[in-house]
């Protein structure tokens, strides 16, 4: 009796507090839930259409610039940065560079020394050579090109066209008809002159020239130190020296002779005359 005495007071207490919730929740629909219906749509389409949100005017114009020829200023940095990432190719194939590490190595190689003067004795006499040879060049496409084109004179593909002009003549004058003849068959094409040759086939013809000479002027800086390794060669066996190699003999011998003869005055004057006295 007593267990469902408690289970009446505890069903009581709920619908109690079940009725209480249920009038709460009444009262709060009826306050809230009218206004809501009445007016919370139409109040916020009426605040839609009367007072519409503000969007900001966006203008996309693309004019022409003050002068049609002129090159952007992105397009010049990207056309530098080009230029410099080439400036090694240019330095090597466009000037005397190559002709000048040639026969220095060539010159090397027959002396014996091994690595006597070291490749960056050679590599750096080379540069400074070929800077002091190419300099006038350098001179006329600043002169005609950089400068007006700094001082706004003419466009960039003016300039490139006259700093093109004396790196053009510079080639020329070493450039072999029969290696021009080459790469003109190559590409097939038919010219009258040297100015209707295009500048990709000028390039590599002077290489190739360039090459040829170098290589000539290394056999001749052979042909006196061959002499010398050879008759080191014929004394040694003749004495039964067998088992000595000849190099270690011939080789002092060979820097006593270019020393005596100052060799590296008449190589490398030699060398500087045979481009600019050209």
């Amino acid at each position: 009796m007593r267990f469902l005495g408690d289970v009446e007071r505890i069903l009581d207490r709920l619908r109690r507090r079940g009725f209480i919730f249920l009038i709460m929740l009444g009262a709060y629909l009826a306050l809230c839930l009218p206004g809501a219906i009445a007016g919370g749509p139409a109040t916020s389409l009426q605040a839609r259409e009367g007072t519409p949100q503000q969007i900001p005017d966006i203008n996309i114009t693309i004019g022409e610039g003050e002068e049609a020829t002129n090159i952007s200023l992105p397009l010049q940095i990207l056309l530098l940065l080009t230029v410099l990432s080439l400036v090694p190719s240019i330095l090597v194939m466009l000037t005397s560079f190559t002709r000048m590490i040639i026969v220095f190595h060539f010159l090397r190689q027959a002396m014996g020394t091994q690595t006597m003067p070291p490749n960056q004795i050679l590599i750096g006499m080379a540069l400074f050579l070929t800077i002091m040879i190419m300099w006038p060049v350098g001179a006329q496409v600043w002169d005609g090109a950089v400068a007006p084109y700094n001082a706004g004179d003419i466009d960039g593909w003016e300039a490139l066209r006259r700093a093109e002009t004396p790196f053009r003549d510079f080639m020329k004058k070493f450039i072999r008809e029969r290696d021009l003849n080459l790469f003109l068959e190559i590409n097939n094409l038919q010219v009258s002159n040297f100015d209707e040759v295009p500048t990709y086939v000028v390039v590599p013809a002077f290489i190739l020239s360039e090459l040829k000479t170098a290589f000539e002027i290394g056999f001749l800086l052979f042909l006196p130190f061959l002499i010398i390794d050879m008759v080191v060669a014929s004394v040694l066996l003749s004495m039964g020296m067998i088992m000595l190699p000849p190099i270690l003999i011939s080789m002092p011998f060979k820097l006593l002779v270019f020393v005596l003869v100052d060799g590296w005055y008449l190589v490398i004057g030699s060398l500087v005359r045979s481009i600019t006295q050209v």
